[in-house]
């Protein structure tokens, strides 16, 4: 089994405590993350051996499929290690041509946060992501009735900490008046780091920053520059990205998500390659 320091150590979350390196369940789903998996031996497959190796923080969603991700991982997981921490979002729905129009309004929230326990056999959810802005990007504007409705879930015991997901600091800071805040999930990778302020902003605070699409984004010249990097340390170019974002800050958490049991076992060891000073002077210029 993968020790824990093999998998970046650890960061709590409220009072849960989670490996840095997680699993990004998304993908678990058909293609566009619509439908069933072509293989869904491999899927349950997939997510045994991810608490297999120690990791014990799973990304999920309900409008994953939709619910196909969170049956596949009640099927393959429950009953649940007493330390798996199973993390979803809200905010967002599938319509039938596998668009991903907003689910915002109080009703919709409230309905897909019982839909998560209810697929994923839960009586709480340790973690509910409020999904704000658009694909890439934070839309400007308040988020209070939204925050509002997950902190009265909270009082219910239906959910035990709340966390946003593409929002700015000004969104962050307004749903901190209404309940605390445990995680950020933004875009940020090598090439993208608009969020550079809100990750200072959520490390001071320790709130976790958990970033998404890690190889996303880049331009031909920007993987050219991680690729010659991989290359020259001998690593794929997603471990070396993966790796610069455990270095970057503490409280970075790690969600790549795949299908495939060897995918796996490449993104698990990236949490253990140590990027020399040289190396990550060179990453730092990509942007």
């Amino acid at each position: 089994m993968t020790t824990t320091s093999a998998l970046g150590g650890t960061y709590r979350l409220g009072d849960l405590e989670v490996t840095r390196m997680g699993y990004g369940a998304m993908q678990l789903a058909g293609p566009h993350v619509f439908g069933p998996p072509k293989d869904r031996d491999e899927a349950i497959a997939v997510l045994r051996e991810v608490v297999e190796t120690g990791i014990n923080h799973i990304d999920t969603s309900d409008f994953y499929g939709p619910y196909v991700t969170n049956e596949i991982i009640r099927e393959a997981l429950h009953p649940y290690p007493d330390d798996l921490v199973i993390v979803t979002k809200v905010g967002a729905r599938r319509d039938a041509e596998g668009g991903w129009p907003h689910a915002r309004t109080p009703d919709e929230l409230r309905q897909a946060v019982h839909d998560n326990l209810e697929h994923l056999g839960l009586e709480r959810m340790d973690v509910v992501n409020l999904r704000m802005g658009g694909f890439d990007a934070p839309e400007p504007g308040s988020i209070a009735e939204q925050v509002e409705t997950l902190a009265e879930l909270q009082q219910q015991g239906l959910i035990r900490h709340i966390g946003l997901s593409t929002v700015d600091a000004d969104q962050l800071a307004e749903a901190q008046t209404i309940a605390p805040v445990v995680c950020v999930q933004n875009l940020y990778n090598l090439a993208r780091r608009e969020d550079e302020e809100l990750l200072r902003i959520t490390a001071e605070q320790g709130i976790a920053y958990v970033p998404y699409f890690p190889l996303g984004g880049f331009t031909p010249l920007q993987s050219g520059a991680l690729d010659a990097v991989a290359q020259r340390l001998g690593e794929t170019p997603m471990a070396v990205a993966l790796a610069w974002l455990l270095q970057r800050s503490p409280n970075i958490l790690l969600i790549p998500g795949t299908s495939s049991r060897g995918h796996l076992r490449e993104n698990i060891a990236a949490a253990s390659l140590e990027l020399p000073a040289d190396a990550l002077a060179e990453l730092d210029a990509i942007s």
